[in-house]
């Protein structure tokens, strides 16, 4: 099996630490600049590709899974591949933007509707495409590379369509966000044909159990038995904690799985029912 990650970018880093954290392990390959690497799975590899190209290496049978944006999967819109799983980082948004009207006040553009008969500069043109056909707007597609930004600047387009995270590169270019297209994140991707296969199902596990750990801790204490109840009453966990007897009849052994900002005031109250050797560790995984 071939597993397709990015090749850099903001995603290639997350996504890597991701498959080690799922225990598959990756050896390095970047420093030598090969474009694939063994890992610890038998027969499985990685390849490393352009996060765009991604989902045409996995439609085109060059990859069997991959990991890239929603923005990119919903631009190259292959009819065989399948979104296994949301992998909650990479967090972005594809928006409408133009010039700020304050800097740009004779040609005021404060809403999509103006932009009927318009040029849009983009990275995302079937996106672009689809979106304003839905709005009903009628435009023209200037199809870009890069520096998207600078298109209304020098004329090229009345307004973009383009990638925002934190939204300081469309402040720094004097431009604002007119409405948001979609919402974006890293997903890992296979073809319908290899879905259900036994190793993408391991693989998607894998992973989905690094994610369920995300924020969690696990708490183990020791417990006076009369005080069981009043203990595991104030444990917000997933589930009922786990009660384990000990040697000592007076004493049991209490484990449980908490989120991580109720760890602070769940330690109080468990002091306060009488819980003692209270220890707090973190989750690699958790399989559900």
């Amino acid at each position: 099996m071939r597993i397709a990650l990015p090749n850099k970018g903001r995603l290639h880093t997350p996504a890597s630490n991701l498959l080690s954290r799922a225990g598959i392990k990756v050896s390095d390959s970047q420093q030598d600049r090969k474009l694939w690497a063994d890992t610890t799975i038998p027969d499985t590899t990685v390849i490393y590709v352009r996060s765009e190209d991604i989902p045409r290496y996995v439609s085109s049978g060059a990859a069997d899974i991959g990991i890239t944006g929603h923005d990119q999967i919903q631009e190259k819109n292959f009819d065989n591949i399948v979104e296994i799983l949301d992998l909650d980082f990479g967090k972005c948004k594809l928006v409408v933007a133009s010039i700020d009207p304050r800097i740009n006040s004779d040609e005021s553009i404060d809403s999509i509707e103006k932009l009927q008969g318009k040029r849009i500069a983009t990275e995302f043109p079937n996106i672009t495409k689809t979106f304003f056909e839905n709005q009903g707007i009628d435009i023209k597609i200037v199809k870009v590379g890069g520096a998207t930004e600078l298109t209304p600047h020098v004329h090229m387009a009345d307004a973009i369509v383009d990638i925002v995270s934190s939204g300081e590169t469309l402040r720094s270019n004097q431009l604002v966000i007119l409405e948001e297209v979609l919402s974006s994140s890293a997903r890992l991707i296979s073809r319908i044909d290899v879905q259900d296969h036994l190793l993408t199902t391991k693989i998607a596990g894998a992973l989905s159990s690094v994610l369920a750990a995300k924020n969690k801790r696990y708490l183990m204490m020791n417990a006076p038995r009369d005080k069981i109840e009043d203990i595991t009453a104030v444990i917000p966990g997933l589930s009922g904690p786990t009660v384990i007897d000990t040697s000592e009849g007076s004493l049991v052994v209490v484990h449980a799985v908490v989120a991580e900002q109720d760890v602070f005031n769940t330690i109080g109250s468990l002091k306060e029912k009488g819980a003692t050797g209270i220890l707090v560790t973190t989750i690699d995984r958790l399989v559900e």
